[in-house]
């Protein structure tokens, strides 16, 4: 695109005080017909029009085109010179349209989308896939990280649109918001082992006495849990910790501890895992969709948000 830009920029800068490109198109008309009046037909245009356009070309350039002697049509020297330059304005300026065209109408173009691992994990797939099927030459780039990281990359430019978790930290940049869903957090164990808690459920005091399978750092997650424990007066017990979804899950399955996770990956995750809710009031999450207020993002990620918005509107509540 900036490329694109460029070549406008120069093209109008080098040529829109001398000339117009609709007279460098009657000019290569004429030049390639020989013969004003079936340039005129060519170019849909009446010969009268067609003439007095090559003429102010002249004027303007300060020389003849075209020799006309005896009603034989030439190129001078003047004309040879312009003509390999009007063709190439031309053909750059035809390219410069479809390139605008094909962005305006989403042939083209890319959506730089951050997510939380888990919302990458259960949320984003199958909108990926509707979105790709309705544009399929829009590139897509994901960028995983807690919300934390997203919202920083927001701040600096390098994504257009970032599913986070709310609240936002106190320190955010300017952001607009829209609040897709919320959802339940679940207890994942070991299909192999005991089930924890009881009575079907697990109270968060209940993970005072089990070992827990625990994210990195920065991981929304990790902080609403440990939060969560703090609240009940104690501080949980790691067996393994500093993973991402996919290796927490794995530990999990592997019977080395328990882990708390968004209700959404429980149901989608292909380990060998056995789901038991939180007692209520439980843990709950609140996913929301950002961008920078001070700047629109681009229409590909305009249409992106759009496709997700729609899967939303139709989709069954997670918690659910």
């Amino acid at each position: 695109m900036k490329q694109l830009i460029s070549i406008v920029v120069s093209y109008q800068a080098s040529y829109s005080e001398c000339m117009q490109l609709q007279q460098l198109v009657y000019f290569v008309a004429v030049a390639e017909a020989r013969h004003f009046t079936r340039a005129a037909e060519d170019v849909h245009v009446s010969q009268p029009s067609l003439s007095q356009q090559i003429r102010a070309l002249e004027s303007e350039l300060g020389a003849e085109l075209f020799s006309r002697a005896r009603g034989n049509i030439a190129l001078t020297d003047a004309g040879e010179a312009l003509l390999p330059l009007a063709r190439r304005i031309l053909a750059d300026a035809e390219t410069a349209r479809h390139e605008v065209q094909e962005l305006a109408q989403l042939r083209r173009g890319r959506v730089r989308l951050g997510a939380t691992p888990s919302v990458c994990t259960g949320l984003l797939p199958d909108v990926l896939r509707a979105f790709h099927d309705l544009h399929p030459g829009i590139q897509l780039l994901l960028e995983e990280g807690g919300s934390h990281d997203l919202v920083r990359e927001l701040a600096r430019g390098t994504l257009d649109l970032a599913l986070v978790v709310l609240p936002l930290p106190a320190a955010s940049p300017a952001l607009t918001t829209v609040e897709l869903l919320q959802e339940d957090l679940v207890v994942v164990s070991s299909a192999a082992g005991p089930r924890p808690g009881r009575g079907g459920r697990v109270r968060i005091a209940d993970l005072q006495s089990e070992p827990l399978v625990m994210f990195r750092h920065g991981y929304d997650l990790r902080e609403l849990t440990v939060a969560a424990c703090r609240a009940e007066g104690f501080e949980p017990s790691f067996t393994v910790e500093g993973g991402e979804m996919d290796a927490v899950l794995g530990v999990v399955g592997a019977g080395l501890g328990i882990a708390v996770v968004p209700s959404m990956v429980a149901t989608r995750t292909g380990h060998d895992l056995r789901t038991t809710p939180l007692a209520k009031p439980g843990l709950r999450r609140t996913i929301a969709l950002a961008h920078r207020s001070d700047v629109a993002p681009p229409r590909a990620a305009r249409e992106f948000q759009r496709v997700l918005l729609a899967s939303r509107a139709g989709a069954p509540s997670p918690s659910a």
